[in-house]
């Protein structure tokens, strides 16, 4: 590198700035990945909880004594140990002692910390807490060199590199953290199938992964639920990463008056009830969920978590489950994970030099991804270091102990000559030496003579000193033993994690459910019958069970049918099943679809709902077409006619895609529109009919297949002025409707006119449209088939397709329905006739 001298006589080097940035976000990156978010796998606990917990062993805020200030354990973590800001260091403190985010909370809080709604705990001036009993286990034998201590952040004091951690917090309490490009989300499990599997690898430490889940079942909330499927759960045992469903339990209350109510009283893990309670709401506001009046928020201490949904007289309350599920967090995925920091030896290996002496070689932390197996291998590696350095530590303190007392039998033993040495001595050094030297003590032994007081020296103190001494003498074998033979140290391991489950072991929260997630299926739960669907100029749609309206003769007035506002008519009319798609083509020429029972139902004389809160619809987008589709098939067409006569044929499976957001259906020239979209088999015949009163019979076979974004073909040739009003599809055994703006209509058969080439003018269908009125629709109907036909301000009149007689081509029809203007006739289709 190039060196540059300054003014002041130092010294400059001279680097590539992206070297120098690359540098620095590695060292950024390592920092975030070990010192904050990622959890060690040797005591499950990220920097900052472990220094929580440290903290309070520290300020001795044991289980059993009074709880201090959160500000006060704050203050002691960030003064010691963590070099970041208050905040961090409190939101970690209250997570540990809230129960819906931790299965066992190591921290015993005393105030406001927080809800599961989403409320925030209370500033940490007014809140206390202690540790919990868990946490005591987690740092016991801490003092016994049973860990690493390593300098604080400015060198002032020491802290513990990892905790001792007798109880398994990474497999019972998970985590969950964002590093640099890495993230860990580990769930929660039950205490007691935790001990279980633990005991099962120290058995067999070949077993496998899924042997393991013969002990461990899966996740264990603390907010309870139900898992469904255990694919992902084997997944993420097996691989570290997976997916794993879980759903809200419920019951289904009823009031006096026979009001349904569905009741949450657990919800996934992590959810916050105040969002799925707002969420809720939104749906219901903006029609995206039927059946449903009102949620609340229930919950109390007494009566625990109720989150209230009432139902509409006369909901499916599977169906409405089923949308609750799929819209809100009621239902959702918890992504596994399962990240963390693993020691990786850098030389060597543990050995044991001899009893009493332990040499580890240096490690350092290393993020990786871990399956069950390796999870729990982990926490009986650490486990077994510490009980080991604890062994060391206790035969140490144990055989200093005997040493002391070995000489202290001696001097009482010899007790007068004891005293007469220190009396003859000049000093305390003095007497020490001629101790060490008459009865071959070393200093350790003398100091303890010398310091020995005279009303010990008692016959009592003998026996209680040999008692003691066969006390220790037992301990030190039994020590020995342990560091002896390395299977007693793997038994030991398996009884403390079984006590621990025995004191702190509760029953399982979390339900599963073997099978996946039971899709319900909406369109089973649907009665299937006709609808009448109607759509306003202005936009507004709705749907009305086509029983609805009472059967009339024709040249009736019909009834009142919908409510509009001022300036709005009625301009689309249709009538098809619940379950068949509904696919709308705009003026634009642009398709949408959607099921007809998703169009909000509602009374004849309501309005309905906006077009553009189901689809979205462009501002300069009006439909102009409907047709209904019971699938989308290969083997099933479209015949697309337009107001200009231009045809097109074209798949059906070109519109599966359209969905609410829409896609182009047909390309169209200026003023043109699209007047009928028919569905076919592909080679059927077609009647295409002018406003003016002229029909022309093709086949569709003239139309050749195109594609979805083309223009079309020439059908019709048109006379100025005119334009198409209708396409009808011939069907044997069927005959025509048409009928006028003016309420005029006939019946026609389709065996009056001939199949004519395309592009050419047609024949007569209807003879006097100047005074009749111009033609504006027509449909194909069955003797059998009743028809329904409506005006623009909304009245409707349903009458039976035999009410209007059979005609020639030339006549102009019969009343049919009496409209006074300005209003007129809209459309008209049919409805299959019920069976007597």
């Amino acid at each position: 590198m190039e060196e540059i001298k300054t003014a002041e006589g130092g010294s400059l080097i001279k680097i590539p700035i992206e070297d120098e940035v690359k540098q620095a976000y590695i060292d950024y990156s390592m920092s975030v990945i070990v010192q904050r978010a990622l959890p060690d796998v040797r005591d499950g606990l990220k920097p900052v909880h472990r220094r929580i917990m440290y903290a309070m062993d520290t300020l001795h805020l044991a289980s059993g004594g009074k709880t201090k200030k959160c500000a006060t354990i704050v203050g002691e973590v960030l003064g010691h140990y963590h070099p970041h800001g208050d905040a961090s260091v409190y939101d970690a403190l209250v997570r540990l002692g809230q129960d819906f985010a931790q299965r066992y909370t190591t921290v015993t809080p005393q105030g406001n910390f927080g809800t599961i709604a989403g409320d925030p705990p209370a500033a940490y001036r007014y809140t206390e807490a202690k540790m919990s009993k868990i946490t005591e286990e987690m740092t016991s034998d801490i003092n016994k060199n049973t860990v690493d201590m390593i300098r604080n952040f400015d060198d002032t004091c020491d802290e513990p590199a990892v905790l001792p951690s007798k109880f398994p917090f990474l497999l019972c309490n998970g985590t969950t953290g964002i590093a640099v490009g890495m993230a860990t989300n580990m769930p929660t499990h039950n205490l007691r199938e935790v001990a279980d599997a633990i005991c099962a690898y120290i058995d067999n430490t070949e077993i496998s992964v899924e042997e393991l889940m013969h002990y461990i079942k899966g996740p264990d909330f603390p907010t309870g639920g139900i898992i469904y499927g255990t694919a992902g759960i084997k997944k993420a045992y097996t691989t570290g990463r997976g997916k794993i469903v879980i759903r809200s339990k419920f019951t289904i209350e009823t009031d006096k008056r026979g009001k349904e109510s569905i009741v949450f009283t657990e919800v996934p893990y992590g959810v916050n009830t105040t969002n799925i309670i707002r969420r809720i709401k939104e749906l219901v506001r903006d029609k995206q969920i039927d059946g449903v009046v009102n949620a609340n928020d229930e919950s109390s201490d007494r009566s625990g978590m109720r989150l209230v949904v009432d139902l509409k007289k006369g909901a499916i309350t599977k169906i409405v489950l089923n949308q609750l599920f799929a819209k809100t967090d009621l239902q959702s995925n918890f992504g596994v994970i399962n990240l963390a920091l693993v020691p990786q030896v850098k030389e060597g290996a543990p050995r044991y030099d001899e009893p009493g002496m332990l040499t580890l070689p240096p490690t350092y932390l290393k993020p990786e991804v871990l399956t069950l197996k390796q999870l729990i291998q982990h926490f009986v590696n650490h486990r077994d270091e510490v009980i080991t350095r604890r062994t060391i530590y206790d035969l140490k303190v144990a055989k200093h102990r005997m040493h002391i007392l070995e000489a202290l039998i001696t001097a009482i033993n010899n007790i007068d000559e004891v005293i007469q040495i220190i009396k003859s001595s000049e000093n305390t050094e003095d007497a020490k030496l001629k101790l060490e030297k008459r009865f071959n003590f070393d200093d350790e032994q003398a100091q303890a003579i010398v310091d020995m007081q005279l009303k010990r020296l008692t016959h009592l103190l003998i026996e209680d000193l040999q008692k003691e001494i066969k006390e220790l003498q037992a301990l030190i074998d039994y020590l020995e033993g342990l560091l002896a033979d390395h299977n007693k140290i793997l038994g030991l391991i398996k009884d403390e994690t079984r006590s621990l489950a025995e004191k702190y072991g509760d029953d399982r929260r979390t339900e599963i459910v073997a099978s996946e997630v039971e899709q319900i299926n909406v369109e089973d739960m649907i009665k299937d019958e006709d609808m009448v669907v109607m759509i306003s100029r202005m936009g507004y749609i709705k749907r009305v069970p086509a029983d609805k309206y009472k059967k009339q003769g024709r040249g009736g007035t019909g009834s009142n049918g919908t409510n509009l506002i001022d300036d709005d008519y009625v301009n689309q009319l249709f009538i098809g099943s619940t379950k068949e798609h509904l696919l709308f083509i705009t003026n634009l020429g642009r398709a949408y679809w959607m099921k007809i029972h998703e169009i909000p139902e509602s009374e004849k004389a309501a309005r309905g709902a906006h077009i553009k809160g189901l689809l979205q619809v462009g501002p300069d987008e009006e439909i102009t077409t409907v047709v209904s589709l019971k699938e989308f098939s290969e083997d099933l067409f479209l015949f697309m006619t337009t107001s200009q006569g231009v045809v097109k044929k074209v798949r059906s499976t070109e519109f599966q895609n359209a969905k609410t957001r829409g896609i182009i259906g047909i390309k169209l020239n200026d003023n043109d529109k699209l007047i009928s979209a028919i569905p076919t088999t592909g080679n059927s015949e077609v009647m295409l009919i002018s406003r003016r009163g002229k029909a022309l019979r093709i086949t569709e076979d003239s139309v050749r297949l195109m594609g979805r974004a083309s223009c079309g073909i020439k059908g019709m040739k048109l006379s100025e002025g005119d334009e198409i009003a209708a396409a009808v599809k011939v069907e044997p055994d069927a005959n025509m409707i048409l009928l006028t703006e003016k309420g005029v209509g006939k019946r026609i058969s389709f065996d009056l006119y001939s199949v004519h080439g395309r592009g050419t003018g047609g024949q007569r269908i209807f003879g006097n449209t100047e005074s009749k009125g111009e033609i504006i629709g027509a449909i194909n109907v069955k003797d059998k088939d009743e028809v329904v036909c409506m005006t623009s301000q909304g009245k409707t009149l349903r009458f039976k397709a035999t009410d209007i007689k059979e005609q020639g081509t030339g006549a102009s029809g019969v009343n049919v329905v009496r409209v006074t203007e300005p209003d007129f006739i809209v459309g008209l289709d049919k409805v299959q006739a019920d069976e007597d």
